[in-house]
């Protein structure tokens, strides 16, 4: 079964290019982004991974760690590495997952829908999975997003509804389509208006559904 948001992480522990991973415990007090991709030395895959290079000091500032999977081994990924670097133009300082074994892919079900058939699959089975999870310090999955093997990830997107999902955990607010960071959030319906007033400043009520209040610091 695929995994919902607010379901606990499957945890595991894999070899990595940082060493063993035991994810449950890498994760910490942290949030997390765990991403898949099909393999490596792959053109849309290597543009994908500088743009998470380029982006590290940005999860970091975030309380986020992020960590790669590839059915690759550790080996191949510490030579990719030096192409990711490459392009980017900064070293790729976040760790891959060797999943070799698919076990990861298969704990957080990220291979294809006819990889499940027939039942001696592969690792090439995985090729079109690029799949992305937001997990919260508490392990519980907070997001999900899969994209085709033909689509590169918009990584500004990830950490936008990064900064999303921070801005509305245990608050009563939500956030609207095409928010980022400064913008208005919406109350939720739980919250009537007058407290929304007391607790919040000035409401915006733009329909007696839809009400916004400036984003607390």
């Amino acid at each position: 079964m695929s995994l919902r948001i607010n379901d606990i992480t499957p945890d595991f522990t894999a070899d990595s290019t940082a060493g063993p991973i035991h994810f449950h415990d890498w994760v910490g007090d942290s949030y997390a982004i765990l991403f898949s991709h099909p393999k490596d030395f792959t053109p849309v895959c290597t543009t994908e991974f500088s743009a998470v290079a380029q982006l590290v000091p940005e999860f970091e500032k975030r309380n986020t760690k992020v960590l790669g999977v590839s059915v690759d081994s550790v080996e191949e990924h510490v030579k990719w590495k030096a192409d990711i670097a490459k392009l980017a133009g900064v070293p790729a300082n976040f760790p891959i997952i060797d999943d070799t074994s698919l076990t990861v892919s298969k704990l957080y079900d990220m291979l294809p829908a006819e990889a499940w058939l027939p039942d001696g699959r592969t690792a090439a089975d995985s090729a079109s999975v690029r799949t992305v999870f937001i997990v919260g310090p508490d392990r519980k999955v907070r997001l999900t997003m899969s994209y085709p093997m033909s689509v590169g990830r918009n990584f500004a997107e990830i950490l936008r509804a990064l900064d999303a999902v921070q801005a509305t955990e245990g608050v009563p607010f939500a956030t609207p389509a095409n928010w980022v960071p400064g913008q208005d959030v919406i109350v939720a319906l739980s919250v009537s208006t007058e407290d929304a007033r007391t607790r919040f400043g000035e409401v915006d009520v733009k329909l007696p559904y839809l009400r916004t209040v400036k984003a607390p610091a």
